[in-house]
């Protein structure tokens, strides 16, 4: 452990229960929480919280509410969301005795739902079983982010049984949907729960992160014109016909991550991308396919107006169809569609990033790097919406996630719940 730790925080670290951290994460691990599938999952927080002494706010999302408002996107259709919020601690007061940042309110976030597990053959142990081996906690949802949830509600239990009274309060927000569009940090906001500043615990392999990427989902229909295959030249294939477009997207994201490069990004080659997650064309083997649907992802810059990029993404678009005769008389079709996530930025001088870096240079002995990242997060919506200045900051590595053998480290998780126990005392302010 670097740096010099106050009696207050040696406390505190000292009363965080590492073993049993490990223990929930595990329990929530064995709960498949797949979106629209997350309330058993949400109850078992729900009631750690209680057991740990938080003080909660558990509610029914009110779903029908939620699709009016502007901000809202999914993917996955529920029939019931729950929110669940716990805290310690009382709204700041704004005093200034005492020792450090005084009267401040900080809120931790961490999502419950999970992805699906493709294909469970190639997990070298089951994804809804977790097993600790090899430093390594292991199973779907353990990096991504129950590992980091667990890291928030064992800092806020650790600040709370070291009877250490802060000056803000202490929230840890347990939430559905972030996976297709965020749906249970926006009915958190919308419910009124807020702060000075906030830590959405994504894996970021402790690095602080004051800046996320955008991304948007798009779906492109190509058309062609059908007929049997063995007169193929009678009909127009719309697979061919997406070529063209495809070889467009690569070219415009070329363009776009050349044109825009910023300081936080700068490890990035591709700090905007554009990718095809899904393509699907024609309804039988025999046939040409006079459709073809392809989906996929397209990252918006930090700073980039929402609108303006999905311009450049549809001129780029109409470019592609008018070199070609057939596409020039039948465009394609650009469908915005499904989760949308808008870049943020927290000015990288907030005290929510400097706490952070602060915290967690002292844990683990370096400072850790400040960079941006090119994936979406809830962030945004804390940022843009919640007006919140926000970073991520997590244990485990973005890239185990979404994956077989999805795994984070032990050491990390210690770090990460250690790092925010620090920024829990230093951010709210502790009294004498």
């Amino acid at each position: 452990m670097g740096g010099e730790l106050s009696a207050t925080e040696r406390r505190a670290l000292a009363a965080l229960d590492f073993e049993s951290l490990v223990a929930l994460l595990c329990e929530l691990i064995a709960i498949p929480s797949l979106d629209g599938d997350e309330t058993r999952a949400q109850l078992r927080v729900a009631s750690w919280m209680e057991e740990a002494g938080l003080a909660t706010d558990v509610w029914p999302v009110d779903l029908s509410e939620l699709a009016r408002h502007p901000d809202w996107s999914h993917e996955v259709e529920r029939d019931e969301a729950l929110g669940v919020v716990g805290w310690i601690g009382e709204k700041a007061a704004g005093s200034a005795a005492g020792d450090g940042p005084a009267g401040r309110d900080l809120l931790l976030n961490g999502h419950i739902d999970v992805v699906p597990v493709g294909d469970e053959a190639a997990w070298t142990t089951p994804p809804w079983e977790p097993a600790v081996r090899q430093g390594r906690v292991y199973g779907r949802g353990a990096v991504d982010m129950k590992g980091g949830l667990c890291c928030a509600l064992f800092a806020a239990k650790a600040v709370l049984d070291a009877g250490v009274r802060l000056r803000g309060r202490l929230s840890v927000a347990s939430v559905v949907g972030e996976e297709d569009g965020g749906t249970g940090t926006l009915a958190t906001i919308l419910r009124g729960h807020s702060a000075d500043g906030a830590v959405v615990v994504e894996p970021t392999q402790l690095h602080v992160v004051p800046a996320q990427a955008g991304s948007l989902m798009f779906r492109l229909i190509v058309h062609g014109l059908s007929a049997h295959g063995c007169v193929r030249e009678e009909g127009v294939n719309a697979v061919e016909k997406f070529i063209p477009v495809f070889a467009a997207l690569r070219r415009l994201e070329a363009e776009r991550c050349v044109a825009s490069p910023q300081l936080l990004f700068a490890g990035h080659r591709l700090p905007w991308p554009i990718e095809i997650g899904t393509v699907r064309a024609g309804d039988w083997a025999s046939s040409v396919p006079d459709t073809l649907v392809a989906e996929g992802r397209y990252g918006v810059a930090v700073g980039e107006d929402v609108a303006v990029a999905q311009r450049a993404f549809e001129e780029a678009v109409a470019r592609a169809a008018a070199a070609d005769p057939w596409l020039a008389e039948h465009p394609p079709d650009v469908v915005w569609w499904g989760g949308r996530f808008e870049p943020a930025v927290t000015d990288v001088a907030h005290p929510i990033v400097t706490t952070v870096t602060g915290a967690a240079a002292d844990v683990t002995g370096s400072a850790p790097p400040v960079e941006g990242v090119t994936y979406g997060a809830d962030m945004r919506l804390l940022v843009n919406v919640g007006r919140i200045p926000t970073v991520l900051f997590g244990p485990g590595d973005v890239r185990a996630a979404h994956m077989p053998d999805e795994h984070v480290p032990l050491e990390d998780l210690r770090a990460a719940a250690q790092a925010l126990v620090l920024t829990s005392l230093r951010f709210c302010g502790v009294e004498r």
